[in-house]
């Protein structure tokens, strides 16, 4: 089943809250977030944080302009999910990102746990329209909560130091509730051999039937297969 959209940036026409624009010199000027960007066809679903942390303030496009894209943009163009080593516009191939919470804020603030609930019904029907085959959260936050959300797993982030946790779960495969989870550490924190692991475990994913379908062809009159996720 396919998306009836080819848009790149904003597939599915987004319109949230935001109050602040992106302006890099913490003023009210450029766009007021940082929307979805990729192929809305997508297997693969690369979530991040905000803005503020990941990046795309200047081009409006996430994992762009911050040590977080210069480190994981290069993972996805080694295994084909990038056609870029690194750009701030990069050509996505079977590869979708966007953040949990797209708005910006002025500059320096994060934003609070009301924030993120504001805004995440926008996040989770984008989700569920990319239907992504598999979940690459990156950082903590966005860990925690697509485990929690997504997998019922958020018990494997409790106890111990938390970057600690992350750096156990990195590139592992934590099966969900219809997806995939690759939790991804948080690459401002990536020692030497992350950024392999994290290759490695997704080539993979690609050589191997990571996709989950259903096959409803039973209910047809025709022995045809119908499979949708």
């Amino acid at each position: 089943m396919k998306n009836v959209t080819d848009r790149t940036s904003n597939p599915f026409g987004m319109t949230p809250p935001c109050d602040h624009g992106c302006g890099s010199a913490g003023d009210d000027s450029g766009p007021r977030a940082v929307f979805g960007y990729g192929d809305a066809n997508a297997d693969f679903h690369v979530v991040g944080d905000h803005p503020g942390v990941h990046g795309g303030r200047e081009t409006g496009i996430p994992f762009t302009g911050s040590l977080a894209g210069e480190r994981l943009q290069p993972v996805l163009n080694e295994v084909g999910l990038l056609g870029d080593a690194y750009s701030d516009e990069p050509a996505a191939a079977d590869c979708f990102f966007s953040y949990r919470h797209m708005c910006c804020l002025p500059k320096g603030r994060a934003p609070t746990d009301r924030d993120y609930d504001e805004l995440e019904p926008f996040f989770d029907a984008e989700l569920r329209a990319i239907a992504a085959h598999v979940l690459l959260p990156v950082g903590e936050r966005a860990t925690r909560y697509v485990l929690g959300t997504y997998a019922a797993r958020e018990a494997l982030l409790n106890g111990g130091e938390r970057e600690d946790r992350m750096a156990d779960l990195h590139a592992d495969h934590v099966p969900g509730r219809g997806f995939l989870v690759v939790p991804v550490r948080e690459p401002s924190e990536w020692d030497d051999g992350d950024g392999e692991r994290l290759a490695a475990s997704l080539a993979d994913l690609l050589s191997s039937d990571y996709r989950q379908t259903a096959d409803l062809g039973r209910f047809l009159a025709e022995h045809d297969t119908y499979e949708v996720r």
